[in-house]
Formats: C-alpha cells, sequence, structure tokens
C-alpha cells in the first residue's frame, strides 16, 4: 500500500472514530434522558474523541478529519491542493460509515434517533441562516488557528491533539445551542445522509470553508515565520500536513 493509500485510510479511520463517538454522544444522552449534562458531556464527548484520534493518525496522515482543516492547510501552503479531493473523498466515506454504525446501534432505539437526526448538526430556535454561517465561520477560525498553533507549527508544544480536541470541546460550549457547533462539513454530511435529514446543509459548508481560508490566510500572510511552506519544510512526525 502506499503511503498516500495509508494516509487516506488513516483519514477515514479517524473521521469515524471523531464522529462515532462525537454524534452518537447525542443520541446516546437522549436515549438515557440527561439533558441536564447534555451540552457539556456532547463537547467533552467531541473534544476527546478528536483529541485521541489526532493522537493516533497524525503521524500518518496529519490528522485532518475536516474538510476544512484540509482547505485551511491548503490555503496556508501547508498541504497540497492536488490532494484536497482525495482527503475529502476519505473524510466524508468515514463520516459516512460513521452514521450508518449510529443507525446500527441505535435500532432500538429509533425515537431518539429520529429526534437527534442520528446527532446530525441543526440551527437553534430563532438562528438565522446568515448569523449560522458566521457562528461557524467564527468557530472555524478559532479552530484551524489551534491546529496551525498546537501542532503545525515548527515551535507547537507536544500536546499531540488535546489542544485541538479541546478547542473544539470549547468551540461546542459556546455554538452548540446555535448551530450545533459542527465546524466541519463532514460531521454534518455523515449522520445527515444517513437520516435523511438536509435542513440548512449548505450552512455546514459555507461556514467552516469561509473560517477555514481566513484562518489560512491570516496564519500564510498576517504571522509570517509561525509555518514553513511545503517546499521548504522539513519533515516532522508531528507535523499536521502530508508529506507524501
Amino acid at each position: 500500500m502506499s503511503e498516500h493509500a495509508r494516509a487516506l485510510l488513516a483519514e477515514a479511520a479517524g473521521t469515524f472514530w471523531f464522529f462515532t463517538i462525537g454524534a452518537g454522544s447525542i443520541v446516546a444522552i437522549v436515549v438515557a434522558g440527561s439533558p441536564a449534562i447534555g451540552l457539556l458531556a456532547i463537547a467533552l464527548a467531541h473534544g476527546l474523541a478528536l483529541a485521541v484520534a489526532i493522537s493516533s493518525f497524525g503521524a500518518i496522515s496529519g490528522g485532518h478529519f475536516n474538510p476544512a482543516v484540509t482547505f485551511g492547510l491548503a490555503v496556508a501552503n501547508k498541504h497540497p491542493w492536488g490532494r484536497v479531493p482525495t482527503y475529502w473523498a476519505a473524510q466524508l466515506i468515514g463520516a459516512l460509515a460513521a452514521g450508518l454504525v449510529l443507525r446500527y446501534f441505535f435500532d432500538s432505539s429509533l425515537a431518539a434517533a429520529s429526534q437527534t437526526h442520528l446527532g446530525t448538526p441543526t440551527l437553534g430556535t430563532g438562528v438565522t441562516v446568515v448569523t449560522a454561517i458566521a457562528v461557524e465561520a467564527v468557530l472555524t477560525v478559532f479552530l484551524v488557528w489551534a491546529v496551525f498553533g498546537t501542532a503545525v507549527s515548527p515551535s507547537a508544544p507536544k500536546i499531540g491533539g488535546f489542544g485541538i480536541g479541546l478547542t473544539v470541546a470549547a468551540d461546542i460550549l459556546l455554538g452548540g445551542p446555535l448551530t450545533g457547533a459542527a465546524m466541519n462539513p463532514a460531521r454534518h454530511f455523515g449522520p445527515a445522509v444517513v437520516a435523511g435529514f438536509f435542513d440548512n446543509w449548505y450552512v455546514y459548508w459555507i461556514g467552516p470553508l469561509i473560517g477555514a481560508a481566513l484562518a489560512g490566510l491570516s496564519v500564510r500572510y498576517l504571522f509570517p515565520g509561525t509555518i514553513e511552506p511545503i517546499a521548504t519544510a522539513a519533515p516532522r512526525t508531528s507535523d499536521r500536513t502530508e508529506r507524501i
């Protein structure tokens, strides 16, 4: 198996892991009837799952697990544009697999699965599409900044994926009631396709991609020297950029 094929397999596996735990926690809370701990539990489930998945697969693929992160890295010249489509495909496949597994897991709790649309992010009451896109964009800026600052930068602290996971958890504590705080087109795609629920689907593509582009441009042009471009950077196993 080629190194690129291994990287794509790692992206699919990590995305599957992240979303099965993250989206699954939403359904599980409804099944358990524990709304009082809901938002915090959901934030921790997403953050911890992502942190460990990145730490596990980051050395193989960079541990993006998010089309917006891949896009932001490419904008910042830290990921080859030619490999963006294949990374996106792997991430969407992993997301779809997570949705299918959750549908199987919660087959005996169809009411909860239907109520949550298998954990598909949705807009909060009274939140407009424009506001939702802005929320997703800003939260994604924070996420991609965390990716650069804790993993991509040559001087990044050696904390694996935990800085990124903590950022996702914190973002969910703010944005969860507003948009579900997906920050990730694939996070919406997987459960939405299996649940057949596509309300405001474009919010979860437009917002995160805008945020990722802004973060990538800010790192590339406002903070020069904090990252090394693809052509000159020396390989580092902790670098969240695929070098294959």
